[in-house]
């Protein structure tokens, strides 16, 4: 295992929780934004430079160059690998956006405390390797949002109830597990535990309703940080997928997809901006799981990137409802508010964060959708056409809320409606991104691709997985059958072969850059 040349992951563990003790003792909540802004800004830029020094060292994981907490951890629990690199980024984006976009006003409702602290235990749940400390990260994790109800005083009944159910599944299923032989039919009743803890935690339907209920009675912005990062795929990634076989993760992904075009359709039907929020993200989430559980390199490299493009894409849609709310209050879907002509760039940045989460062209899901449809046509071709109808529905959800947001009669207000400096700047910021990765997909791609690569390899040393047909897409081309690593290399060389045009662009471009 590589080394990293300072130790970013500690650090940017560190400095969110000391910061909340900082805003603790400074009390005023004015003074305490500013504090919180720049406490988020420093764990991002830590997150940058650990991401530049990973992938400097060219290595699939690698741990700090010195541990701060080596006399209570091992060295092997806190890792940054391909799968978590750029997650960690953007984690660390996440929160540095939403955070700057919290107006003066909200402050005092919108508890930075918290935040701070669910930033360090969300950085250090990505970063986490041994399975027990992550399980404890993911328990520890659930009980920021739970504060902030009690806080204000909402009814907390639903989240209790399945964040109970959640930790008990995931403590007895992983605890029963490590009792019994993993070679054994006895492993089938833990599994299941563990898959229903995770996919309750990803919202997966019927057991979403915590996540509407969250949007519906907690603040905007911990709903955004407590869903969007997509903690449930983590936990997927890490506790299911290296022992799950392959037919166990094709039913999963059978249950996410149906969740993926349900919640689409109900986007559709939503009549306030929160609610359609909610199951908009519900459903891109759904599709990512689609692609972690079709366990093709393919699939999960459209699932890696798509992971990407929904945490990036929908926080900053989430943000432009949040700056708009703090404006004009609940936004209703049933009414025509005419908000163009007061707030243009906000109208802007939010068509295009709602058309990057669907993999609009140019943006930077337009890959990763692609990939993911490549991915799912490959294992059953049905399940292609309904990640297109999950797209589509969720492609019309975003031009709707559109429409009735800032379209029709223009209504004068004596406050003031336009973004403010810090506002635009996280528009800037996440504008720059989406664009940019959309334009330039190559460098994120490619590391997509290893990962998933390492990942199916990862699958095919464990006997339990027995899955035959990434053994079977992995074998070596004959002379007769060259594949199309090779096609594509050689109509780089000059030699153009027959067979060459028949590959679909996607793959063309992750085996030229696998060759």
């Amino acid at each position: 295992m590589s080394e990293l040349r300072f130790p970013w992951i500690e650090v940017s563990i560190l400095v969110p929780m000391f910061g909340a003790l900082w805003v603790h003792f400074i009390g005023n909540s004015e003074r305490s934004l500013r504090h919180c802004v720049v406490i988020c800004a420093a764990t991002f830029a830590l997150t940058v430079g650990e991401l530049i020094d990973f992938v400097s060292l060219g290595a699939f994981e690698a741990h700090d160059h010195w541990l701060f907490l080596d006399w209570l951890f091992n060295r092997d629990i806190f890792v940054v690998d391909e799968l978590s690199s750029y997650q960690l980024t953007l984690v660390a984006l996440i929160f540095l956006v939403t955070v700057l976009a919290t107006l003066r006003t909200k402050a005092p409702r919108f508890s930075l405390k918290l935040t701070l602290v669910s930033e360090s235990l969300m950085l250090a749940t990505f970063s986490c390797r041994e399975s027990w400390t992550l399980i404890l990260l993911l328990v520890v994790s659930t009980i920021p949002p739970y504060l902030e109800l009690r806080q204000r005083e909402r009814c907390t009944r639903i989240y209790r109830i399945h964040m109970g159910a959640f930790v008990v599944m995931l403590v007895a299923g992983w605890a029963w597990m490590s009792m019994v032989d993993v070679h054994s039919s006895a492993v089938l009743v833990p599994g299941a535990f563990l898959t229903t803890a995770c996919l309750l935690r990803a919202g997966i339907f019927p057991l979403h309703l915590w996540m509407t209920d969250l949007f519906e009675k907690g603040t905007f912005g911990t709903a955004i940080l407590f869903t969007t990062p997509l903690v449930g795929a983590y936990a997927v990634m890490r506790l299911i997928l290296p022992i799950a076989p392959s037919w166990a993760m094709q039913s999963i992904a059978i249950l996410s997809l149906f969740t993926a075009v349900y919640a689409g359709g109900m986007a559709l039907v939503q009549r306030e901006a929160r609610r359609m929020f909610c199951y908009l993200l519900l459903s891109q989430s759904s599709l990512v799981l689609v692609g972690l559980e079709l366990v093709t390199p393919i699939g999960l490299t459209g699932a890696l990137c798509l992971w990407v493009s929904v945490g990036m894409s929908l926080t900053g849609f989430g943000i432009t409802l949040r700056c708009i709310e703090a404006r004009i209050s609940r936004i209703s879907l049933a009414d025509f508010h005419g908000l163009y002509r007061q707030m243009p760039i906000l109208s802007g940045f939010f068509l295009l964060t709602g058309l990057a989460s669907i993999g609009f062209p140019a943006t930077v899901g337009f890959v990763g959708m692609e990939l993911l449809i490549e991915g799912a046509v490959d294992v059953y071709p049905l399940v292609g056409s309904m990640v297109v109808i999950a797209a589509a529905l969720n492609g019309i959800a975003v031009l709707f809320a559109y429409f009735r947001i800032f379209t029709g009669r223009h209504n004068r207000t004596l406050i003031p409606m336009h973004a403010r400096p810090a506002e635009k700047f996280a528009v800037l910021v996440l504008s720059l991104l989406i664009l940019g990765g959309g334009l330039y997909p190559q460098p994120g791609v490619a590391s997509r691709y290893h990962a998933a690569k390492e990942l199916t390899r990862q699958r095919q040393s464990n006997p339990m997985t027995e899955d035959p047909e990434l053994e079977e897409s992995e074998h070596e081309p004959s002379e007769h059958e060259p594949s199309a690593g090779v096609a594509v290399v050689n109509a780089t060389d000059g030699d153009t072969p027959d067979h060459a045009e028949q590959v679909p662009q996607p793959v063309s471009l992750l085996k030229a850059t696998e060759g």
